[in-house]
């Protein structure tokens, strides 16, 4: 994949019964395979495969049942899908049986704190890294107190992610960055990384951005907007991939496929606008 030609969209698909915005929806297999399939038509470049919720308050699962969730799906999309398929996992164990079992791409909610040897694995089968940032652990990151500076937080935490994994020899070609919304900031704090993605683009690496559905949305958006109504957040997850897409960002993780792909089509052509000014301009 072509990372800066055009925005790349990677579709969510959460094998868990507790995810805040499909948990339960697609613990069948072949349910979960088949939505893989229609995210694919809608224009999905890649599709990010979870087995393990990491909503705010989530306890951890198993190796095991992290596995018997995942791998049934991947078994299911084995020679269908033409696409890349991610694992969206922070456990060695389970990264490594994903890969043999067709992925090829390591998404890591820790960026290496939980087990830095996803680094190794990166390194040996050559795959794509990408690292984001959490404060805290799913089940503390909104009770802690937030940090009083984000972007320096956000820019720290990630050095020190970068570092663990181009010491275990992950290229920095293979390496992508995630701010990580949502994961141990405020609603004002997701605004704030969103319009300062340039700062984290200064690190020098692709970024991706992951604001669909999220609760932020729903306390920015107010009334119409119901915490436990995520089909409400459609719009609001629109205007920030959009914003996040003309702020720099190269990829963005998002549930509605069909619509967040035409958003960023959009998103694109105006940017091709905007640069073709530019340089008429000087």
């Amino acid at each position: 994949m072509e990372l800066g030609k055009r925005t790349l969209v990677m579709g969510v698909l959460n094998v868990t019964p507790d995810s805040f915005s499909d948990g339960g929806q697609f613990l069948d297999p072949k349910t979960a395979a088949e939505h893989a399939l229609e995210m694919e038509r809608d224009g999905a470049d890649m599709i990010d495969i979870g087995g393990e919720s990491t909503r705010p308050g989530a306890s951890g699962v198993s190796v095991k049942e992290e596995l018997d969730r995942v791998l049934p799906v991947l078994e299911g999309l084995r020679g269908r899908l033409k696409i890349p398929i991610s694992i969206d996992t922070s456990k060695y164990e389970v990264a490594d049986a994903a890969v043999a079992a067709g992925a090829k791409i390591l998404n890591d909610v820790t960026a290496l704190r939980h087990d830095p040897r996803l680094a190794e694995l990166a390194h040996k089968k050559k795959l794509p890294l990408v690292l984001m940032h959490m404060r805290g652990s799913p089940r503390t990151m909104q009770k802690l107190p937030f940090a009083r500076d984000v972007v320096r937080d956000v820019v720290k935490g990630l050095r020190a992610s970068i570092a663990i994994a181009t010491k275990a020899g992950v290229p920095r070609s293979q390496i992508v960055l995630d701010p990580g919304i949502g994961f141990g900031k405020s609603a004002q704090q997701n605004l704030e990384l969103i319009a300062r993605l340039p700062e984290l683009a200064r690190l020098g690496f692709p970024i991706l951005v992951g604001t669909s559905r999220k609760s932020f949305l729903a306390r920015v958006l107010g009334e119409g907007a119901d915490p436990g109504k995520v089909e409400d957040r459609t719009w609001g997850t629109a205007a920030t991939v959009a914003t996040a897409i003309l702020q720099g960002a190269h990829i963005v993780r998002v549930h509605d496929v069909a619509e967040m792909a035409r958003v960023a089509l959009m998103t694109d052509a105006l940017l091709g606008v905007q640069f073709r000014a530019r340089s008429k301009r000087r």
